[in-house]
């Protein structure tokens, strides 16, 4: 309708609008009108070629036909042509977008053998791939380098790496780069603050986030939904509810309306709290407020009814859910598989498992290491059982699958297998978490107190061996694979 009046008013379309009509069509999936769009271009005759070759790669890289994108590139390049940093800019970023960090930087390799100077939209795509696969050094060195060159840098790049290291759980790092940031007079906009408030609620340093929202305030810069619902998350997920009602308060007193995501987050941290009361309440506002419930919520409130025990609610809400048009997803399944497998339910819990199966929808990590869970605490038989049900399924262990299973050497009095498999884990250069070194903490006082009441002597330990096998097994061949298919990448600056 815009670009219409646009036209009606005498306003002449340039490349930059086209650009993001074309985009627009193909990122929601309008490809017949994206390509319509495309051919009346060439038709009306209105712009120079590279203006239509920017506006067609850009089209191709949101429909995510990648591989068309970078042959209109090498075609134009072959002719003699030579495309625009924008054409580049939108294959890049469609690469580091979809994981493809190499490629992106091939792409880079080729602009810049033409001569072309990158712009801050370049930087900020390459820095995007790097940082969302962890490799934050390499993201960092490489930020330095084209800061060196005198390629142009802006907050985007700065809050990339920011949300890296969140990501990553690097909240010194984070906090490094915020400060180098402002210390090179680079100073935040609405969207880097958003991204460390958000970091450090996560994070539960709730009180240093909420600084940060005071002063992002008085610098004149509005804090947005995404603001409010992160500072709310956090003050949700220490328990501090109240604080966090209050702030869902103030949002309306600043004439921002608390929407399906603020609603979501207050449930969630009434049921994580087990004030199921207050959740319900709290569903009921969102239903007064004119918001239609979404399938977080009934997951939600499911699983807080699953926690407190009550499945005369659960199943009612079950009935709400299907009443409302929603079919139950993995999360559901998972919530109630979970509820079956911690009240000892075992039967119940394999019965969800085919059910889901039925149903077409696809197990993941945690449905198996949940029933992996309730397999250790079984009865030696079922147990036996249900452990040939999920590796007849696939079953694709990963680190929290190591962590039952060493959990329970511990329990039940092997921690010093618990240990040898840790050891032999570390041999194949296994990636521990937190939990992880938490569970080996435990075994090694375990074994300086002498608890080791088991001498590996029953059908269950020898369970327990088997799925460590199984999943060790399936580690060592991983990494077998990764050692033959290296991945490089080589920095280009």
């Amino acid at each position: 309708m815009l670009y219409e009046e646009m036209r009606s008013k005498g306003i002449i379309p340039d490349a930059v609008t086209f650009n993001i009509l074309v985009a627009g069509h193909f990122k929601f999936g309008r490809k017949e009108d994206g390509d319509r769009l495309l051919r009346e271009l060439l038709v009306m005759d209105l712009l120079p070629d590279h203006s239509l070759c920017d506006i067609s790669v850009a089209g191709l890289c949101w429909a995510g036909r990648l591989d068309e994108a970078m042959e209109i590139l090498e075609n134009m390049l072959e002719k003699g042509m030579r495309p625009s940093v924008v054409a580049f800019n939108s294959v890049i970023a469609a690469y580091s977008r979809a994981g493809l960090e190499e490629d992106a930087y091939k792409v880079f390799k080729l602009m810049m053998k033409f001569s072309l100077t990158p712009s801050s939209s370049t930087c900020s795509s390459l820095l995007m791939g790097l940082s969302r696969k962890g490799r934050l050094e390499e993201a960092r060195e490489h930020l330095y380098k084209m800061m060196h060159k005198g390629f142009p840098i802006n907050k985007v790049a700065f809050t990339v790496l920011l949300e890296g290291y969140f990501r990553k759980g690097d909240l010194a790092g984070a906090k490094d780069i915020w400060n180098e940031m402002q210390c090179r007079g680079i100073y935040p906009d609405a969207v880097a603050f958003s991204a460390f408030i958000n970091g450090l609620s996560k994070a539960g340093l709730i009180e240093e986030a909420y600084d940060l929202f005071l002063e992002m305030s008085d610098k004149g810069l509005m804090p947005n939904n995404f603001v409010y619902n992160s500072l709310i998350s956090g003050f949700c997920n220490l328990g501090r509810i109240n604080e966090a009602q209050k702030l869902r308060r103030e949002m309306k007193q600043n004439g921002l309306v608390p929407d399906i995501f603020t609603f979501n987050i207050i449930i969630n941290g009434f049921c994580k709290h087990a004030t199921m009361k207050s959740a319900f309440d709290a569903f009921m506002d969102m239903h007064c407020a004119g918001l239609v419930p979404d399938i977080v919520t009934y997951n939600t409130l499911i699983g807080g009814y699953c926690e407190a025990f009550d499945m005369v609610k659960v199943n009612q809400f079950m009935n709400n859910m299907y009443a409302n048009g929603w079919e139950p997803d993995i999360t559901t399944y998972n919530i109630r598989i979970h509820g079956f497998c911690s009240s000892r339910k075992m039967n119940r819990a394999v019965m969800m498992l085919d059910e889901l199966l039925s149903a077409g929808v696809v197990p993941d990590t945690v449905t198996y290491n949940t029933m992996m869970n309730g397999v250790c605490k079984d009865i030696l038989d079922r147990a036996m059982i249900i452990t040939a049900k999920l590796l007849k399924m696939a079953f694709i262990p990963n680190v929290i699958t190591t962590n039952v299973l060493l959990s329970h050497f511990c329990k039940q009095g092997m921690p010093r297998r618990a240990l040898m498999w840790c050891q032999k884990l570390s041999e194949i250069s296994f990636e521990f978490d937190q939990v992880s070194y938490k569970i080996m903490d435990q075994a090694y006082r375990n074994i300086h107190e002498d608890i080791e009441f088991s001498k590996a002597t029953s059908g269950k330990s020898l369970l327990l061996e088997f799925l460590m096998y199984i999943t060790y097994d399936y580690f060592s061949r991983s990494r077998h694979k990764q050692e033959m298919n290296p991945e490089s990448l080589e920095l280009i600056v």
